[in-house]
C-alpha cells in the first residue's frame, strides 16, 4: 500500500492489489464487513442477499410514500430520511427526529434488510468485543437509514466524491462521527432496483488533505473534477436488485446513470465506522 501523487492535481493513498478488490459472496457474511471496517479490503458485495419480493415491496413503498423528498442540484434525486451533509449537528438530529416516523413506516416489513444487516454485523463485532449502534449526541440518535434514488443524467448520476471529507465539517465538530476520520467512513448500500447500467465507479485513491484543500473540497468531498481522476485505477461494480455492497467510502467513487432514463436505481443506504477500537457507529 503506497502514498501516490497523480501529477499536480490529485494526490493521496492507493491500496495494493490485495487490498483494492471487491470480494463477492453469494450470501451474507458479516465478518467480511468487519474486514472493510478495519481497512483490510476495499469492499465486499453480497449477491442476492435480499429477496426480489422484499426489494419490490420496499421500492414501491418508497415511491408511494408522502415522506419522500427531492434533493437538489448537488446530488439530484429523491430520498426518505435525513442527510447529515453540510448541516449543523442540531439540524441533522432535528431532521432525523422529524423523518423517523415516516422512515420507520417505510421499513416496517417482516424482512427488513437493514435490521438483518446490523444484527449480523453486531454478532460479528461481538466476537472481537466490539459493538455497533446509531451515532448519538446529547442523548439523541442519528437517522437509521436512507432510502434514495439518483436521477442525474450527466456522465454520472452521482458525481465522483468521497465520504470522509464531510465528516470534518466544522458545524459538526461536536458530533462523534468526526472521530471516524481517524479511521475511515464505510458506505452501506442495499440495492432495491436498478433497471440497467447504474454501476458503481470506484477509484483506487483516497485524496489527502492537501489535495482536498487545493480543490476546495476539504469539507464536502464533492465533486472531484473528472480530469483529476485520469490515469487512476478504477473498478466498475455491477449492481443488481437484492445485492448489498459495503466499501471504504474514503475512496473517490461515483454512480453512473441508468442506460434508460425511465429506469430507476434505488437503494437503502447509510454510513458507518469505528470511532474507537471497540465502537462502530452508523449515521446517514
Amino acid at each position: 500500500m503506497t502514498s501516490t501523487a497523480f501529477g499536480q492535481r490529485l494526490s493521496g493513498w492507493a491500496g495494493d492489489a490485495d487490498y483494492f478488490v471487491f470480494r463477492e459472496y453469494d450470501a451474507y457474511h458479516p465478518r467480511a464487513v468487519v474486514d472493510v471496517l478495519q481497512g483490510k479490503v476495499a469492499g465486499v458485495i453480497f449477491r442476492n442477499m435480499v429477496t426480489q419480493d422484499t426489494c419490490a415491496q420496499l421500492a414501491a413503498r418508497f415511491w408511494a410514500s408522502p415522506a419522500r423528498k427531492t434533493r437538489g442540484s448537488e446530488a439530484p434525486g429523491y430520498y426518505a430520511g435525513a442527510y447529515h451533509y453540510h448541516k449543523t449537528t442540531e439540524d441533522y438530529l432535528n431532521e432525523s427526529e422529524r423523518t423517523a416516523a415516516g422512515l420507520n413506516e417505510l421499513l416496517d416489513i417482516p424482512e427488513n434488510p437493514l435490521t438483518a444487516f446490523y444484527c449480523g454485523l453486531a454478532d460479528a463485532l461481538a466476537e472481537q468485543n466490539a459493538t455497533v449502534r446509531l451515532a448519538q449526541h446529547g442523548g439523541r440518535d442519528a437517522c437509521r437509514g436512507l432510502l434514495r434514488s439518483w436521477h442525474g443524467q450527466g456522465q454520472y448520476a452521482l458525481a465522483p466524491h468521497d465520504d470522509i471529507s464531510q465528516c470534518t465539517e466544522p458545524k459538526q465538530a461536536d458530533f462523534e462521527i468526526q472521530r471516524v476520520a481517524d479511521h475511515h467512513a464505510t458506505a452501506l448500500n442495499i440495492c432495491l432496483e436498478n433497471g440497467g447500467g447504474g454501476r458503481l465507479a470506484y477509484w483506487n485513491i483516497q485524496p489527502d488533505e492537501a489535495c482536498r484543500h487545493r480543490l476546495g473540497l476539504h469539507y464536502t468531498g464533492s465533486p472531484y473534477p473528472l480530469e483529476t481522476l485520469e490515469g487512476i485505477e478504477v473498478k466498475w461494480i455491477d449492481v443488481n436488485a437484492g445485492d448489498v455492497y459495503v466499501f471504504n467510502g474514503s475512496h473517490v467513487h461515483a454512480v453512473e446513470p441508468n442506460t434508460d432514463p425511465s429506469l430507476r436505481r434505488t437503494t437503502l443506504a447509510g454510513l458507518l465506522g469505528f470511532i474507537d477500537d471497540k465502537t462502530v457507529v452508523s449515521w446517514t
